[in-house]
């Protein structure tokens, strides 16, 4: 797998937990109505960075491995829901999409699938 690919991937799962983060802390500044803050002056620029990154790091990646302006499309919008990115992720492995070709014993790289058979 490759170094972009493997990028892509990390922060994927980064955004979606940061994001989770920020909606947890954000119901418990709102909703729960905490003395504090409830993690919002924290979690909201790790976040916004996290997010950054997914966005950057989603238009590498689509670059790199030639993605359609569809799929492009999808993983930029995959950043709105919870773990959107990360569903978006997993797709784009299985279907290859990012350079890795799913095999039976899990994902490898399409340079290596073709020298297997």
């Amino acid at each position: 797998m490759s170094a972009v690919a493997r990028w892509f991937r990390a922060v994927a799962v980064v955004e979606a937990v940061s994001w989770t983060a920020l909606l947890v802390a954000m119901f418990l500044k709102y909703v729960v109505e905490t003395a504090h803050e409830g993690g919002v002056p924290v979690v909201g620029p790790i976040h916004g960075a996290a997010f950054t990154l997914y966005v950057v790091s989603t238009l590498v990646a689509a670059r790199r491995f030639r993605w359609s302006l569809g799929t492009t499309f999808l993983g930029l919008v995959a950043s709105v829901p919870p773990f959107g990115s990360i569903v978006f992720e997993r797709w784009v492995t299985r279907t290859g999409r990012l350079g890795v070709v799913p095999g039976r014993f899990g994902p490898r790289s399409a340079a290596g699938a073709s020298s297997q058979f």
